[in-house]
């Protein structure tokens, strides 16, 4: 229920922090700038506006008390000088129209300062209250607020998770998506920022030397601690594939920060460069969990094993060979294609 986020320095906040605010809490994004002290209301998908060193306080909301729109969208004014945020639900205050939090800041307006520590404190909901005027904020429930590279937030279930921009057998429909990624969050497509050479020898490479080759077309996903140390095991980070940080722009939420595996031991010079990966089929020798749906790819392709003839051909991405099903074993012959 909502995620209160204090970026009082000139840092950037992490874009896998923004990107899990936002889509934990999808129903609107609140901004007290620090540096002017101005508020901003947007919808939670703009969260990249805080992409930024500027400092500023920020409320994602998650609706629980009160109808999604701009004028729900804290903070809420408490008087001429000060406003409310809130992390929490309030029994009793709010309504279908109206949030919980508005409500409070009316009462606290009628309430002494001095008394709005032990009226706040008696619940374990998180809240701030900035003056505009003096250009100040309080903390209240301090001890449940979590510090992080030198912000706070009101919750942690933000905190955690990486963006991996995915360029190969990783993508989605591919075969090593179904390996590893299939708990993951897929965000959006994208191309990188920048121009990459990519090129395609049985496994796919992308070189880090930027500015040649092309826009490389990825999928952003959000990963935890976990599926990263795996994806890390498989491209051998950071002695075979390294694990490089790059921006990202994608179809829904516009530039993000993203790993991606880069390979610079393999020469792209003289090479065709590719902007997106493509491979024979989608399914991977190694993909047991996917090969009963094996006869829907088998009905859709003509290729045969030059073996024995059948259309069976799967395809292993490690040893970047044609596996044939029928003679259970890999395709060292021609294949050809039926018309």
């Amino acid at each position: 229920m909502c995620i209160i986020i204090v970026k009082d320095n000139d840092k950037t906040i992490e874009s896998s922090i923004l990107v899990k605010s936002s889509l934990i809490n999808p129903d609107g994004l609140g901004v007290i700038w620090l540096d002017d002290w101005t508020i901003d209301r947007y919808e939670s998908d703009d969260y990249e506006i805080l992409n930024t060193s500027r400092p500023f306080i920020a409320h994602f909301r998650y609706a629980t008390v009160g109808k999604v729109c701009i004028e729900n969208t804290h903070p809420f004014t408490i008087n001429n000088e000060e406003v409310l945020m809130q992390n929490g639900s309030l029994n009793g205050l709010g309504s279908k129209d109206v949030v919980d939090g508005d409500e409070l800041a009316k009462i606290l307006g009628h309430v002494p300062k001095e008394y709005w520590a032990k009226i706040l404190e008696l619940t374990d909901n998180r809240f701030l209250t900035a003056n505009l005027l003096e250009k100040t904020y309080d903390i209240y429930n301090a001890d449940k607020w979590i510090e992080n590279d030198e912000s706070f937030y009101s919750k942690e279930n933000v905190l955690g998770g990486h963006l991996v921009a995915v360029y190969g057998t990783l993508k989605k429909g591919h075969s090593n998506f179904n390996n590893y990624l299939t708990q993951s969050n897929f965000l959006s497509s994208g191309v990188t920022l920048e121009k990459y050479p990519f090129i395609i020898e049985g496994l796919p490479y992308v070189s880090s030397d930027e500015g040649n080759g092309f826009n490389v077309e990825v999928d952003v996903m959000l990963v935890d601690d976990d599926e990263l140390f795996e994806l890390d095991c498989l491209e051998s980070h950071p002695n075979w594939y390294e694990r490089k940080q790059v921006k990202i722009h994608t179809e829904d939420f516009g530039v993000v920060t993203a790993w991606l595996y880069f390979n610079d031991t393999v020469e792209y010079n003289g090479k065709e460069l590719q902007s997106t990966y493509t491979e024979e089929s989608k399914y991977s020798y190694n993909d047991w969990d996917s090969w009963n749906s094996r006869d829907e790819y088998i009905e859709d392709t003509t290729e045969c094993c030059g073996e024995c003839g059948s259309s069976k051909l799967g395809f292993d991405d490690y040893e970047a060979k044609k596996y044939c099903w029928e003679c259970d074993a890999y395709t060292y012959g021609e294949t050809y294609f039926k018309y």
